[in-house]
Parts: structure tokens; C-alpha cells; sequence
């Protein structure tokens, strides 16, 4: 496995598809954690067939990466019949551990593939040392804690429980507006269970309030004449208190998204073990450099909050919208480099005199004006109009294959 400072968190990355999980491992995570299309909790990904389980776990051991396989749905009886095959198979993937929220599913794993190791879902709502105890008697190696935890409160699961026991915590992305993401607002309002991965995120919708004698006559809850987003969340963002939670003795940082994109996971795994690395060189005065922070706002996301970590939060919800801030796209994927040409795969439209920034793994993005361009039999352009076509621009640096050119879409 890829070796880790022993006194650092891990950096568990998110990976929906093999686009994600390739992006994950280049940008710096210690572990990934992705799903099949059986029991997961997010079924809007591709995710991966059995064969792209197996083959993905070996990309990932070749590369020093563990792989965590989500079987973290609340399964309904019909679904039950069938969970000793999909365990079956997840010993037989060669996976290092299984994220389970269902205490009928834990102990059937712990039964059918003893040598994986056990994580409890934060479905399983975690809030205390109790729980955290017995689930570790029960077989369980590591427990994600429930989001509405505090630091204080994790300090004190920690100290009574215990240490060979992980724990994990959220350091990043979307928050879900229910006790520890259990919700019935889906199923009720779409048919669309969230706790079988078919969440339709009602609590991002704007409400109004109708007067029961009044059909058809709307009233904003919220003066504001978008309506009210009362129950949307912004989004996680931990990156400047990593020193507080790793002293609060959390062993794993996990970031949400398995529905984002390979830019998101890139830019934000890049961002995260950037900072770890500003952490492990001085825990005692931890203090990011400002570039690290602004990465965190170059990807599509909310407007960021630091949750429950620091008491109820102040500013937890936002109510203009439902929607994201989205400032910055990926431009290419870098596939080569030769006689100072950087050979591209695109993905959003740019064109010469563009001003583009280069993300390469371990390293701080540096800016690369667009001079000139060639599509992919040498012909000079003016512009990249379609998507995934191949194209090369002049670049002294030869940048290593998997990096990310992104640019402002405030520029255009």
C-alpha cells in the first residue's frame, strides 16, 4: 500500500466510475471508496460492474491504494434474500473493506468474508462512545460518526473506545438536511427511496406556503421572490481545521461526492493532501497557504460551511437558492508531451489567447497562456468545439499524462 505518515488521517477520495476513481488515486488519496450497482447509496453514478470492482481494486493496489466497497443501503426484505452473493462476491474482489449501514448485513459479512474489513456507514447514525464500542465488539475495524457530531464530542468517542478502533469523519462536500442522511422526504414527495441510493433531494427545492382555503394563492415563507430554500444545506468544507479534527482523533478524512465529476475529485483530493501535508510538517501551527483554500472554490459546489463540528451551526442552510456556484471548468485532460507540444483530450470548448491553468498532481496549479493549437493531424486551429476531440499547444513544461488544464468561465 502507498505508504502514509503514521500520525496523519487517511484521505479517502470518492470514485463513481473508473474516470473518478483514476482521478482520485493521480491527485494524492490514500484510499477510494466506491460501489457495484447492488446496495449502494448513490445509484445516480455509473459505478462499477463486478469485473470493473476487481479490476479497479488491482489498478488501485498497484498504486498503494486501498478500496472501500459501499454496501451501505437499508435493505428491504427482497433485497436481503439476495446479500450473501453480493458479499460472496466482495471477498472474492480482493477489496480491503466494506462500508455497511445494516446490523443484518454486518453480521452476515462478518460471517461470509471475515477477512474484509467492517466500516459502519454513517447511516448507522453513530452519535456516542456506547455504540461506537459495541459495533467494534461486533466485528466493526472502523465507524464513519454521524455529521452532527461535534468536535468535543468526537474527542470523547475517542477516549472511550477503543484505539484500534478508526474513526472517520466528513471533511468535505454535500450535507443532507437529515439525521445522519436517513431521510423520507424522497420516498415520500417521488417514490424515490434515499436510503436505497434514489434520493431526488427534495430539500434543495424552493417552498412556498399555500393557505388552505386559498388553493392556487402562493406565499413566500421568506420574503424573497425566488421563494425559500428552507431546507437546502450548503456544503462542508473543512479544509482549515484539519489540525483540529485529527487532534480530536480522527483517523480518516473523507470526502463526499461520488456523484461529482473527475475534476471535483481531482482538484479536491489535490486540495486536501496538499494541506495534510501542510499538517504533517507542523501540526502544532497548522496554517494553509491561501491557494490551497481558493482550490476548495474552484470546483462546482455551495456556498461552504463547517457544519456541526463547532457547535450548531450559525449559517448551516441557504436560502437565495438551490443551485451551485460553478466558476471554473475543466478545459483537458493532458495524454502526452513531445518536442514542446502538450498533447490534450478536451472536455469544454477554449481557444487561443485563453488563459488556462495546469493542474498536476503534487503541485501547485501554474497558469499556461493558449498560443497557438493543432487538432490531431497537425492542422493549426482557432478553437476546440468538440468534446473529447484530440488537440496539442505549445508548452515548455511537459506536464505528466493526467493533468487538468481548467479556465475561469468568468473570462470568456
Amino acid at each position: 500500500m502507498r505508504e502514509r505518515t503514521l500520525s496523519l488521517p487517511e484521505l479517502l477520495s470518492p470514485a463513481g466510475d473508473r474516470e473518478r476513481l483514476e482521478a482520485a488515486v493521480r491527485f494524492g488519496a490514500d484510499a477510494v471508496y466506491l460501489g457495484s450497482s447492488e446496495y449502494t447509496m448513490r445509484s445516480a453514478p455509473k459505478n462499477f460492474s463486478h469485473t470493473q470492482v476487481a479490476e479497479a481494486v488491482a489498478y488501485c493496489h498497484q498504486n498503494g491504494v486501498q478500496v472501500y466497497l459501499t454496501c451501505n443501503t437499508l435493505p428491504r426484505n427482497d433485497e436481503a434474500d439476495g446479500i450473501g452473493d453480493y458479499l460472496r462476491f466482495v471477498g472474492e474482489s480482493g477489496a480491503d473493506g466494506l462500508i455497511v449501514a445494516d446490523i443484518g448485513v454486518m453480521m452476515a459479512a462478518r460471517r461470509l468474508i471475515p477477512q474484509v474489513e467492517l466500516h459502519m456507514s454513517t447511516q448507522t447514525g453513530i452519535v456516542n462512545w456506547r455504540a461506537a464500542c459495541e459495533l467494534h465488539a461486533l466485528g466493526a475495524k472502523r465507524v464513519v460518526l454521524a455529521r452532527e457530531l461535534s468536535l468535543e464530542e468526537i474527542r470523547v468517542i475517542r477516549e472511550k473506545t477503543p484505539q484500534e478502533l478508526e474513526l472517520e469523519c466528513f471533511v468535505h462536500g454535500a450535507m443532507c438536511m437529515s439525521f445522519s442522511g436517513r431521510c423520507l422526504l424522497s420516498n415520500y414527495m417521488t417514490g424515490r427511496d434515499g436510503n436505497r441510493g434514489q434520493c431526488a433531494q427534495p430539500c434543495r427545492w424552493s417552498y412556498r406556503l399555500m393557505e388552505e382555503k386559498r388553493p392556487g394563492e402562493y406565499f413566500p415563507i421568506f420574503e424573497d421572490e425566488s421563494g425559500s430554500y428552507i431546507l437546502n444545506a450548503r456544503d462542508l468544507c473543512m479544509i482549515e481545521h484539519l489540525d483540529k479534527l485529527a487532534a480530536a482523533g480522527v483517523s480518516s478524512f473523507k470526502i463526499e461526492g461520488r456523484n461529482k465529476s473527475a475534476y471535483y475529485v481531482a482538484v479536491i483530493t489535490a486540495a486536501y493532501r496538499a494541506a495534510l501535508g501542510v499538517l504533517g510538517k507542523d501540526p502544532g501551527h497548522y496554517e494553509l497557504p491561501q491557494w490551497i483554500v481558493e482550490e476548495t472554490r474552484r470546483v462546482r459546489h455551495r456556498d461552504y460551511c463547517t457544519g456541526f463540528y463547532f457547535g450548531v451551526p450559525q449559517q448551516g442552510q441557504y436560502y437565495e437558492s438551490g443551485g451551485y456556484v460553478s466558476r471554473w471548468e475543466v478545459a483537458a485532460v493532458v495524454t502526452g508531451w513531445r518536442d514542446g507540444w502538450l498533447s490534450l483530450s478536451q472536455r469544454n470548448r477554449f481557444a487561443v489567447g485563453d488563459e488556462l491553468e495546469v493542474l498536476e498532481p503534487g503541485q501547485r496549479p501554474v497558469s499556461l497562456r493558449v498560443t497557438a493549437m493543432r487538432d490531431g493531424e497537425g492542422n493549426a486551429i482557432e478553437a476546440c468545439p468538440h468534446a473529447t476531440m484530440e488537440l496539442s499547444i505549445p508548452s515548455k513544461n511537459a506536464f505528466p499524462p493526467g493533468s487538468l488544464l481548467r479556465k475561469c468561465k468568468e473570462n470568456e
